[in-house]
This record gives structure tokens, C-alpha cells and sequence, in this order.
């Protein structure tokens, strides 16, 4: 049987947007996953 885990927030993607996201909703006390495919972090902001 599967076990349940709940969360109050599912951030998509690792990008510098979503990592603040995520980092911000756990220091105020939820419960958060953060889905990424690739390395967190995205790419450079400032590029293209």
C-alpha cells in the first residue's frame, strides 16, 4: 500500500522564482514540495 504525504504548496520548477517560492512558504510553516527535472537552480536570470 502507498503512503500518503501530504503538502499545502507544490511549487513547479527549481528556478531562481521557485526556489525563493518554496524557501519562503516553508519559513512561514507549510508544508512544501518542489518539483524540478533538471538541476535546481534554472539558469542565469540575466540571459537571454
Amino acid at each position: 500500500m502507498s503512503e500518503t504525504i501530504d503538502f499545502d504548496y507544490l511549487v513547479l520548477g527549481g528556478g531562481s522564482g521557485g526556489l525563493a517560492t518554496a524557501k519562503r512558504a516553508a519559513e512561514l510553516g507549510a508544508r512544501v514540495a518542489l518539483l524540478e527535472p533538471a538541476e535546481l537552480g534554472g539558469t542565469c536570470v540575466h540571459r537571454g
